[in-house]
């Protein structure tokens, strides 16, 4: 059984080489499937598996006429398949150990950023009780109750131009002390 198979295999692939188109497509017919199988033992995926058959089958057709012994085509062909799958798995782990790696470089950077935001956070606060009443007000009215410079002048009973006149002054200051934590 297995010498007449590959003499079935011998003549397609003596046909195919001679440009026999319906000989390739019987061919691809008997060792298509097998193929796929041959390819889901390594992959476990059974897509993956397909698009490996299917580049295999690329390669093997590309590459028939370096066949020099057409009966050993099975060993040959399946080589091939074990070998596209194999490629497949060391490509993917290259893949996968890329995007943990990553993936953790972006978890380190986050936690440090974050780190640096809390540190920045609480420079400020203390910064900002160090600043006068006056300057203290201000900032705490528009930036953590989100009111208008005319709305906090209306507020703290005074003109508009010394809120704004205060704000200057305590962004500046704040500005300082960052720019002296980021050195």
């Amino acid at each position: 059984m297995k010498t007449k198979s590959k003499q079935e295999d011998s003549y397609l692939v003596r046909a195919c080489l001679s440009g026999e188109k319906k000989a390739v497509t019987k061919l691809v017919k008997k060792w298509h499937l097998v193929f796929c199988k041959v390819a889901y033992r390594y992959v476990k995926d059974r897509e993956v598996a397909k698009d490996i058959a299917q580049d295999s089958w690329r390669k093997i057709l590309n590459k028939l006429e370096g066949l020099q012994d057409p009966q050993k085509f099975e060993s040959w062909a399946l080589s091939l398949v074990k070998r596209k799958a194999i490629d497949y798995l060391r490509s993917n782990k290259r893949k996968e150990e890329q995007l943990k790696r990553i993936a953790d470089e972006d978890r380190s950077m986050t936690e440090k950023e974050e780190d640096v935001n809390e540190d920045r956070k609480a420079l400020l606060k203390k910064e900002i009780e160090k600043l006068n009443k006056g300057q203290r007000e201000v900032i705490q009215l528009y930036y953590t109750q989100e009111y208008s410079l005319k709305e906090i002048s209306s507020i703290l009973n005074i003109s508009v131009g010394t809120a704004k006149s205060r704000m200057f002054h305590a962004r500046e200051r704040l500005k300082k002390v960052i720019l002296k934590s980021k050195l």
